[in-house]
């Protein structure tokens, strides 16, 4: 099973670094599910993480206190919104309500959590 978990965490930092560029998707769940992956096959790459300066502390929040803190919320909100807008512009209609739709399921389950 170590190698399927040290897969998926391996797959998973991939997406977070991917989404740490693209506004339509997100960075930090995809870490979630990185120190997941590697709490159960390489504790030494999910320490790497979790000391992360920029993404650990959001990570940490989460796996603590299932917290997201404001200017998270905003960022991730901001850059979802900026996603549907290039979304809109480039795309048109009918493709633009898929960003939409992303922008108000994950962005409002994000606004709701604690902070």
């Amino acid at each position: 099973m170590r190698p399927l978990y040290a897969a998926g965490g391996i797959i998973a930092v991939g997406l977070a670094a991917v989404g740490a560029f693209l506004p339509i998707m997100p960075t930090v769940p995809f870490l979630l599910v990185a120190v997941f992956c590697f709490a159960r096959s390489n504790p030494a790459w999910e320490q790497k993480i979790l000391d992360h300066p920029h993404w650990g502390p959001q990570v940490l929040d989460w796996r603590e206190r299932r917290t997201i803190n404001r200017r998270a919320k905003y960022m991730a909100i901001g850059a979802m919104s900026v996603g549907a807008i290039f979304t809109w512009y480039a795309l048109g209609d009918p493709w633009h309500w898929v960003s939409i739709a992303i922008l108000v399921t994950a962005g409002g389950w994000i606004w709701t959590r604690n902070e």
